[in-house]
């Protein structure tokens, strides 16, 4: 039954798998009635011209499909329709390598962006790479335009924001030698709330004595120049002049500078402005405080260099600026005195890949390599930095449609380093239709007297006209209706993948094999999809229809491989499965875990199977034994396996059940093994390799330990014998001592000694 279940959840996957490859089957899905719409779908979706390829009955009815599926369906590659984009560089003239000090060119002799000018064909999901280098010349000719905040918030930084611009055109000029800088100055809108209208305020909007200009909203000072001494001049002359509020008009003065190209003499070179200011700024909607609601209309409106209508239009939006700079290809750095770094220098370090805007479908990828071979990141490849003049990088750029834009006309899309005006003119043409569409015949008889146009191997149906054939009219039934019939269901294919709906009704497409068939009103029963059993359909024992099997007599199962003939569990003793089972497609399925076997007559965990086996085992593992001469007779009923220690040995629950065993042999060695008997029937002994015994008396230490034993004895009852001696004397000695001082005669003469000579005291004798 095990098995059984294993080959259902294999076929299972089977069919799981196929389902989700043709569920991810763009080409397919798409449905595409054309060669056109099937190339559109995804660069990997050919359409196969064959007339007569949808009559050798594969796996789908349509002639869109992968490219390799199409191969394996029968559809020759010469009549499969796959155009590829490609790409032409019409201009690629190499970037210029100038150094300073050299013959001086024209702006238009000089080159930093390679190539100029190309034209890529793009079809649907298939991008096209080209490269573009970039190389910023040395010596590039500059146009600078320092505009100037005087308001009177500068009022303290004046005098610094005047040597700025002295500072600014000297360093600028040590750049290049091909330089023109410009001038100009913006304070204020000139109405309420802004400024003070009172006369007086509008002569002098300073308070005390101070002496100021006239408020103004932008005047261009200085027209770009070369002559370097009437700028420093001008810039030495300006005056402060002042406003209500914090905030000022620089927004409006950028938009004039922006767009009044001729007023300020902007050439097709680098064009850098600088916006020196300390304070924030008025944008779009802060007119109303004033009461001009009108939006700014983006256009030039100087009168002898002055901006004469911002009292009539509002600031201009983030968004309208940006975009005006861009058009016009003017790179803005904002500066304040003390923050003041060398301009060229900050702007040289990075280069920023812009486009214009892309048509309807059309994608755009960067990737950049920049100094010493290093991967831009910023801007999302758009952006090396730390690039120095003279320095080159390079872009991969990738171009993708997702689809055809309307009509299937040409785009022009333009890239360009951001603030440079040298661009990559790329001219877009898509393929929206095959080659074999050219040779179509309109009208043809075979579609249907004319109702349609054919080209690529399939019938175009004119509009009012539907089917393979373009058979039927969509007067008599809309498309969605014929589609509906065709569907079993709202969530599944039409015709179930597995036929053609013509006018309503589905077709079932034919096998190659004749036996196999497609059947159904929609198609959705087959006689070939069954479950298998032994590689066979319904095992050898039933016949298919719809998809499940009917299996003969005898035989059950969704594959009909299981048999209902209990001959197979009869046991010796004519019971089935021995009484402790059930008979389940002629197996026994024991009930007793302790029971193996065909007829659950054996029992490897029963009490005695490790003394039933003990020299078998020990034969064949270790060539000892009873049976050592026997062995191969009457030992080969199990298969050995043996293992490097007790933790190899296989443990209750891993496969199936078993004993283990421990036996001892003639030498008292013990040796491990486990009995068990697999799914298979078949009997497994695994055994320790080595034998566990053991180990023998050590003769060196033991003597070694006894001799031993006896020098400390002796030496410490030698020890004990003089500490009692030294005991005992100490006590005799003490002894002696004691009676010496309990003596009471003069031991300094003898008792026993008696002198001859007896001597006389005269009392009376005092010693005199």
């Amino acid at each position: 039954m095990d098995l059984k279940l294993l080959l259902i959840s294999t076929l299972l996957g089977v069919i799981c798998y196929s389902s989700a490859q043709q569920e991810g089957n763009e080409c397919i899905k798409a449905n595409a009635k054309s060669c056109g719409e099937c190339i559109q779908v995804g660069a990997k979706c050919g359409w196969c011209t064959d007339p007569e390829f949808l009559k050798q009955g594969e796996a789908t009815s349509t002639r869109c499909d992968e490219l390799e599926s199409l191969r394996k369906r029968g559809c020759d590659d010469a009549k499969v329709e796959n155009p590829r984009g490609s790409q032409l560089v019409l201009k690629n003239k190499a970037v210029t390598n100038r150094n300073k000090g050299a013959k001086k060119l024209r702006p238009e002799d000089i080159t930093q962006i390679q190539p100029q000018k190309l034209t890529l064909s793009l079809r649907s999901g298939e991008p096209q790479s080209f490269n573009l280098k970039f190389k910023r010349a040395e010596d590039y000719p500059i146009d600078l335009y320092y505009l100037m905040d005087l308001s009177y918030s500068m009022k303290d930084d004046l005098e610094n924001v005047k040597n700025l611009g002295t500072q600014l055109m000297l360093e600028m000029s040590k750049i290049t030698s091909d330089f023109r800088i410009g001038f100009g100055s913006f304070v204020e809108k000139t109405v309420m709330p802004y400024i003070s209208t009172t006369p007086a305020k509008l002569l002098n909007p300073c308070t005390g004595d101070q002496n100021c200009t006239s408020p103004f909203s932008y005047k261009n000072v200085l027209k770009l120049t070369s002559n370097g001494q009437e700028f420093n001049t001008l810039v030495g002359q300006q005056q402060i002049s002042g406003n209500l509020d914090s905030p000022e008009g620089g927004f409006d003065a950028i938009m004039q500078v922006a767009v009044c190209g001729e007023h300020i003499g902007w050439r097709n070179v680098t064009r850098l402005l600088v916006f020196s200011t300390d304070a924030g700024f008025h944008f779009a909607g802060d007119g109303k405080l004033g009461g001009i609601v009108l939006p700014n209309d983006g256009k030039c409106h100087l009168e002898n260099n002055m901006y004469t209508m911002s009292h009539y239009y509002d600031y201009p939006s983030i968004a309208h600026l940006v975009q005006k700079l861009s058009d016009n290809n003017i790179q803005t750095i904002f500066a304040i005195t003390e923050e003041f770094q060398p301009v060229y220098k900050s702007l040289s370090s990075e280069v920023i890949l812009e486009n214009t805007k892309l048509a309807e479908g059309v994608t755009i990828t960067y990737q950049s390599r920049c100094k010493n071979g290093v991967t831009g990141e910023g801007e999302m490849g758009r952006k090396c930095s730390n690039i120095s003049i003279g320095d080159e990088v390079s872009f991969t750029i990738n171009i993708t449609a997702k689809q055809c834009p309307k009509m299937g006309k040409p785009e022009t899309i333009k890239i360009k380093p951001l603030g440079f005006t040298e661009e990559v003119e790329i001219a877009l043409n898509f393929i929206c239709e095959c080659d074999c569409h050219k040779d179509g015949t309109e009208n043809s008889e075979i579609c249907h007297n004319g109702n349609g146009t054919y080209e690529c191997g399939a019938c175009r149906c004119n509009e009012g006209r539907i089917g393979r054939h373009c058979e039927c009219s969509t007067n008599e039934v809309t498309s969605e209706d014929l589609d509906k019939n065709c569907r079993k269901d709202n969530g599944t294919d039409i015709c179930s993948n597995n036929g053609d709906c013509v006018c309503g009704a589905c077709e079932c497409k034919k096998r190659e094999n004749p036996e196999e068939r497609y059947s159904g009103k929609f198609c959705e029963c087959d006689n070939f999809n069954c479950d298998r059993s032994n590689n066979k359909l319904c095992g050898g024992h039933g016949r298919c229809e719809c998809r499940v099997c009917i299996c003969d007599a005898n035989w059950t199962g969704s594959a009909c491989d299981c048999s209902l003939d209990t001959t197979t569990c009869l046991a010796s003793n004519k019971q089935i499965c021995n009484g402790r089972g059930t008979c389940e497609c002629g197996t026994c399925k024991c009930t007793d875990p302790k029971f193996q076997g065909p007829t659950c007559e054996i029992c490897p965990t029963c009490p005695g199977v490790c003394a039933e086996h003990k020299e078998c085992v020990q034969c064949r593992a270790f060539g000892t034994g009873e049976k050592k001469e026997m062995c191969e007779r009457d030992c080969s009923y199990f298969n050995l396996i043996k293992v490097k220690d007790r933790d190899k040995l296989p443990q209750p629950g891993q496969a199936f059940p078993l004993m283990h065993c421990k036996e001892r042999d003639a030498n008292d060695c013990w040796f491990y093994y486990t009995y068990a008997v697999n799914n298979n029937t078949e009997k497994e002994v695994h055994v320790v390799e080595t034998l566990d015994c053991p180990a023998g008396p050590d003769i060196i230490p033991i003597v070694a330990g006894v001799v031993a034993g006896i020098v400390l004895i002796g030496l410490a009852l030698l020890l004990i014998w003089k500490l009692l001696m030294i005991i005992h004397d100490r006590r005799e000695f003490a002894k002696f001592e004691k009676e010496k001082m309990n003596a009471k005669w003069d031991t300094g003469e003898n008792p026993i000694y008696k002198s001859a000579v007896t001597t006389v005291v005269n009392p009376k004798y005092e010693g005199k």
